[in-house]
């Protein structure tokens, strides 16, 4: 009997703000996790466990990276990228959702694999955050729900 190909899913939290006039989003900077390290990342991504809904998964994240309480109610689907893994990478569905609501103040939360937090502006994103992450999110931003990386 054949076997069903293994994909990994992963949620990814748009949270953003208007401060002094401009947009921004909030990223961590990757550290010691073998992928990516050093690089800023859109802050509260993870992945979605057993038995568990990717809203369910989104909120459990931002718990556990940012210490804050997202409803799953209070988040929009905004955009997935089916990312398929090459020598070796695994396969993956990105799930980005909008947070539009959420209570407590964002901190790190698991200092062993992220050292920076912080604000960006949309029009003024880091020169070293994650490629795809910041192509995602124009996407999600401009309405564009779909998009593969080979």
């Amino acid at each position: 009997m054949a076997q069903h190909f293994p994909c990994y899913s992963a949620v990814i939290p748009l949270l953003l703000r208007q401060r002094g006039g401009r947009q921004e989003i909030l990223l961590h900077r990757r550290h010691n996790t073998g992928y990516m390290d050093g690089q800023w990342d859109i802050a509260g991504s993870g992945h979605v466990e057993g038995n568990e809904t990717a809203r369910e998964a989104l909120a459990r994240e931002c718990a556990e990276e940012l210490g804050i309480h997202v409803r799953p109610e209070d988040t929009e689907f905004a955009h997935v990228c089916h990312r398929l893994g090459r020598e070796g990478d695994r396969t993956y569905y990105d799930l980005y959702f909008f947070v539009h609501a959420y209570t407590g103040t964002p901190a790190i939360m698991e200092p062993e694999k992220c050292n920076g937090l912080a604000w960006f502006p949309l029009d003024a994103l880091p020169e070293d955050m994650i490629g795809f992450r910041r192509l995602h999110l124009h996407q999600a931003l401009s309405g564009e729900y779909y998009d593969e990386l080979f």
